[in-house]
Order: C-alpha cells, then structure tokens, then sequence
C-alpha cells in the first residue's frame, strides 16, 4: 500500500544520514496506514498517500512514545482513485465502521423486512444484502442473509449485534 517507503535497502547517501541522524525507525501496519489516511481525509481534508501518513500511523498507533510537542510531516498526494477507495474502505472497516455477518432467518414473508427493521432500529445503514435461499447447509424452511452495515464504530457494532440477538437473531461471521 505505501510502496514510496517500501524499499529493500535506501541508497548510500540516505543510509549515511539515516545512520548518522536517525535514532529508532518504527514500522507500522497497513491497517494503521488506512487508519491514518482515513482520519487524514475525514477530519483534515487533506489526501495524502499511504506512504506520507506512515508518521499519523506511528503516532496513532503509540501516542505514549513521542514527547510533546510532535510534529508530523505529511507527503504525497500522489494516490490512484481507486487504490484511495480501496484504502479508505479498508480503513472504516479497520476504524469498526463496517460490520458484515450472517443471519438465519425463517423463509416467510416478512421475515427479512423484520430483520432490516432491527438493524434500522439500531441506527445503522444497510451498505449491502444478499438473501441466499438456495444451500445445502439450509433447512427448506430458513434462508440466509449476509448483510454489510456501515455503523459509527466498534461500540456502534457491538450495540447492533446486541440487538439482533436480544430480538433472537442467531449471527455468523467470517
């Protein structure tokens, strides 16, 4: 995702430096990377490319680290639309903006319009439904649902999937 830092080994001059000014390197995650970037778009306004958010990434990841005050120099606008789609989606889903699981529910109508009237309840948007019917996993009488939310985050989440399985729903993942 930041291949602008992904280099094996930097040239002799930029070891030099690095060797002689650099005290630690730290490394982070790509999801930390589509955290930052996220938080970077959404809070900021500001597109930046994976690899010029890399220092947001540090600093969220370990605030406790750095000592006050931090400066962090954001890089690079130079990201393809679609790598920053695909970025920024991985970042809400890492960020607990999305929930995807499956539901079983009876195969009688009104059964699902039940099941998306308790995800409305819970305050959370539909992204995306697949009503699969036709399983040899599923009973004649059950169909399965596969829904993608998109919710305000990882409490959000957890209040949702509550819900559904106080009204009786049972969920499954992965």
């Amino acid at each position: 995702m930041a291949d602008g830092i992904a280099v094996g080994c930097p040239g002799q001059v930029p070891f030099a430096i690095i060797r002689d000014l650099v005290d630690e390197i730290v490394t982070v995650s790509e999801e930390s990377l589509s955290k930052a970037l996220l938080l970077c778009l959404e809070r900021n306004k500001l597109v930046v490319e994976a690899a010029g958010v890399a220092g947001v990434a540090a600093l969220l990841d370990a605030p406790e680290a750095f000592e006050p005050p931090v400066v962090v120099v954001l890089s690079g606008g130079n990201i393809d639309p679609l790598l920053l789609q695909r970025v920024l989606r991985h970042g809400l889903a890492v960020a607990g903006r999305f929930l995807s699981f499956r539901a079983r529910i009876a195969d009688r109508p009104g059964a699902l319009a039940r099941l998306l009237a308790e995800v409305a309840a819970a305050d959370a948007s539909v992204l995306e439904v697949e009503h699969v019917r036709t399983d040899a996993r599923l009973r004649v009488d059950e169909v399965e649902v596969a829904l993608q939310l998109e919710t305000r985050g990882a409490e959000h989440c957890d209040d949702v999937l509550n819900r559904l399985r106080e009204a009786g729903y049972t969920l499954v993942f992965g």
